[in-house]
């Protein structure tokens, strides 16, 4: 009984210590981390999101850039940082992709992250180029099947978004379609355009001017409903694939460890900003707003690990 006494003793100690920390949290800039280089989606949303942000919470938040290893430097970087809320990371759907699909992490996903809350999703669009004699998806995935092996698409690069909504669309269409590389989103899109591949699958935001200027064919967007940059174009159920629903999304973490107290300031400090100034500019830059509780987003990452590595497996995709 005196050893239960002390336990709750101790456990009521901590939980003061961590409440106070959070009182007083931030007293110094916070760094959020992005494993991406300048003007990709992740940090495009982390400078969305980080002046509202900075002021919800009451100090300061600055995007640190540290590319490489499709991510998994800048991760790594979060993991393996004190556990006091001042280095915190901001991670695309690839935070549930690499585990599948990279043979050693740095990291372990679920022990040694926290995640703090998401951030926004965010739509892909299949396009095709104009060469490509196919008005609607269902002519599309006709003319695939009449021609295995023989159409490509363009990615940002094995394991990107861009691949695995190609991928996911190969195994949902049952076709086959080969994968041409790219070093980023913007060579493949270019050439698309170009006509060097048949077709690709870019973020909305990136590819809508194209498609408005009548450069490329936009067929279906991968999510569950329309996009407001892409309004007449339908979802690839309403295009006649129903089943296939492909939206990256976008979570902050921090290192596992870091106070519960210290996580729930820094969640309800993000969910007052993605429903508040930032929320409109983020819509219009095709994100759609995700404010949710650390529980769900880490249930979300439980919920996609076995899914992702089941694809990979499945498709035998590889990092390189």
């Amino acid at each position: 009984m005196k050893l239960a006494r002390l336990t709750a003793a101790c456990l009521a100690c901590a939980a003061m210590i961590g409440s106070a920390a959070a009182q007083s949290f931030p007293q110094r800039p916070i760094r959020l981390i992005v494993p991406y280089a300048p003007g990709g989606s992740a940090d495009i949303a982390a400078r969305l999101v980080t002046d509202a942000w900075s002021k919800n919470l009451g100090g300061t938040i600055v995007v640190d850039n540290r590319a490489g290893a499709g991510g998994n430097i800048g991760v790594d970087a979060v993991a393996k940082s004190p556990a006091d809320g001042y280095t915190i990371g901001l991670q695309t759907v690839s935070l549930a992709i690499n585990p599948g699909l990279f043979p050693k992490m740095p990291y372990d996903t679920l022990k040694d992250l926290a995640p703090i809350g998401m951030v926004a999703g965010s739509q892909h669009v299949l396009v095709i180029n104009n060469k490509v004699p196919a008005k609607n998806l269902q002519e599309l995935i006709a003319l695939a099947r009449a021609r295995p092996d023989k159409m490509t698409y363009g990615s940002a690069g094995n394991g990107s978004t861009f691949h695995m909504s190609a991928e996911l669309f190969k195994s949902v269409a049952n076709v086959s379609i080969v994968h041409v590389p790219y070093r980023g989103g913007g060579p493949a899109l270019v050439d698309t355009i170009a006509g060097q591949v048949d077709m690709s699958f870019p973020v909305i935001s990136a590819a809508q001017q194209h498609v408005l200027a009548g450069k490329l064919t936009a067929l279906a967007v991968t999510g569950s409903k329309r996009s407001p940059l892409l309004p007449n174009v339908p979802t690839a159920a309403e295009a006649g694939l129903p089943g296939y629903n492909f939206e990256t999304w976008f979570m902050v973490f921090a290192p596992a460890g870091t106070p519960k107290a210290v996580i729930d300031k820094l969640n309800a400090s993000l969910n007052a900003t993605l429903t508040g100034d930032a929320k409109e500019r983020m819509v219009k830059e095709g994100f759609d707003p995700m404010p949710t509780t650390p529980e769900a987003a880490r249930a979300r990452l439980e919920r996609e690990l076995p899914m992702w590595a089941q694809l990979i497996r499945q498709r035998g995709i590889t990092a390189e």
